[in-house]
């Protein structure tokens, strides 16, 4: 069943693609669907009238109980190394319905998460619940926020229709924007099951002219988009680490070859700097701590290589030569993203040969402090990391007159350098004990009021001169912070 909702401008050029990479998948209707969460700006940004989306009609499209005007919903097939292990995977509980044309003329994936059983469902029930469906909604509008780029949250619905994990929890459905979700575990699928090379070759040219149309007519355009794909990576991934974030399950098949982060399972902010933070429950090795992030995606990187070898040359040998040059430069890129946006959050503007060394010793010292990471940074910006003479950390005023003395021989003003600093160094994020609070208060229906009061402050983190300590206090600490990926 179809419905008519103003705004709605769905393409499928993705369903063009051959067979191998997706299958027809109609949602399956839920009982009671009820709007819950629903965010009229990104709503506006699409070219959605955001009026009916609350109307019943509209929980009903946002729960895939009936179809917006346009959709043909399909399950998309991709494989994915799950913490080292190849696997075959696909949407085992998320259906596309399109591509909307937005008001600007861009294309986004419009996704359902939780609607129901597919071709790749593998025994899944195909649905999801409430709690990690507005986790995602809180985490990825949050980064959003930061200037991070991501997949979006449009509406999350709830189905009046428990899901039965370790416990029976309210069933929901998230409506999840995205450039697209081609990921390195895409590709992978296509090595694996496409031994002539036609269907490979035939991904990397629709990847290439949807997210990356300035290389068409490049020499060698697969070697130039894997180029590309791998500075976006290293560009992202030296993000999360600015601010403290933890993905937490970063297997090849949430590595968006667009360079947005998506997945949000067992994700979270870090509180006290540890490079070893691990927040996911199922991660017992470390594998996908916060300072293995850089690495890990250097190798999620290398096994998009050996699925794109057979496109870079027709000789094996020459292939791998290609590739290791361009996966070799990873670190390098990865450092400079990393260091620009740290001379960023010290307020520098210029380059200086000594300036790793002077990030790296203030981290180690908030290391050897457990000091918050967020919050050492934002009383850096406000002028109050460095205390008064009598309580001074005698170690850290040595820094910070270094810091001042670097500052001092770039041509820039000090007020320049403030307004630099707030402009990277955030006073919120999304810290754990708010997150819990907020997805309490909504799954035990107490109402909406807590998480849109959240919404609101990571709306805009940088607001240094809003004062709300609730906000940006870090949680209790007695016990370590455990997520779950809520599948």
């Amino acid at each position: 069943m179809m419905i008519t909702m103003a705004g709605w401008r769905l393409e499928h050029t993705y369903a063009e693609l051959p067979q191998l990479f997706h299958a027809p998948a109609a949602p399956t209707a839920v009982r009671e669907p009820r709007l819950v969460a629903f965010n009229r700006p990104l709503a506006a940004q699409l070219g959605l009238d955001p009026d009916p989306s609350e109307s019943p009609e509209g929980a009903a499209i946002f729960a895939g109980n009936v179809l917006p005007e346009g959709a043909r919903p399909i399950a998309q097939a991709y494989a994915g190394h799950q913490f080292g292990h190849f696997a075959v995977l696909g949407d085992g509980r998320a259906i596309l319905l399109g591509e909307q044309i937005t008001s600007a003329g861009d294309r986004v994936d419009i996704q359902l998460k939780g609607a129901g059983q597919t071709r790749f469902s593998r025994r899944g029930d195909g649905r999801a619940a409430l709690g990690p469906m507005l986790r995602e909604y809180i985490i990825s509008e949050a980064m959003h926020a930061l200037g991070i780029p991501t997949t979006r949250s449009l509406a999350v619905v709830t189905t009046g229709e428990p899901v039965y994990r370790e416990q029976v929890l309210q069933g929901a459905v998230l409506t999840r924007v995205a450039a697209s979700h081609i990921r390195v575990g895409t590709m992978q699928w296509a090595a694996a099951h496409d031994s002539g090379g036609t269907a490979t070759r035939a991904l990397a040219a629709y990847t290439l002219a949807r997210h990356y149309p300035e290389l068409t007519g490049a020499p060698e355009p697969y070697l130039a988009l894997f180029q590309a794909i791998v500075a976006r990576q290293a560009a992202l991934i030296a993000r999360w680490q600015l601010v403290g974030f933890v993905h937490g399950v970063m297997n090849t098949d949430n590595m968006a070859l667009s360079g947005e982060t998506i997945d949000y399972g067992p994700c979270a902010f870090m509180d006290a700097y540890d490079p070893a933070t691990v927040f996911s429950s199922i991660d017992q090795g470390g594998r996908y701590a916060y300072g293995n992030q850089p690495p890990i995606a250097q190798w999620n990187l290398a096994r998009l290589a050996e699925a794109m070898l057979p496109l870079f040359d027709p000789g094996v040998e020459r292939a791998v030569e290609l590739a290791t040059a361009v996966l070799n430069g990873f670190p390098d890129l990865f450092e400079q993203h990393w260091l620009d946006g740290m001379r960023a959050k010290l307020g520098l503007f210029t380059r200086e040969p000594d300036d790793a060394a002077l990030v790296s010793d203030l981290l180690a010292w908030m290391q050897r402090r457990s000091a918050d990471f967020t919050n050492t940074f934002r009383l850096l910006t406000i002028g109050r990391l460095v205390g008064d003479a009598a309580n001074a950390d005698q170690e850290l005023a040595d820094w910070h007159r270094r810091l001042e003395a670097r500052r001092g021989r770039q041509p820039q003003p000090p007020a320049e350098a403030q307004t630099l600093m707030r402009q990277h160094n955030p006073a919120f994020i999304p810290r754990h004990h708010n997150v819990e609070e907020a997805l309490a208060a909504a799954t035990s229906g107490d109402g909406g009021g807590v998480m849109e009061r959240l919404l609101e402050v990571l709306a805009t983190p940088y607001s240094h001169e809003h004062d709300v300590p609730m906000f940006s206090a870090p949680g209790p600490g007695e016990r370590p912070y455990r997520t779950f990926c809520g599948t």
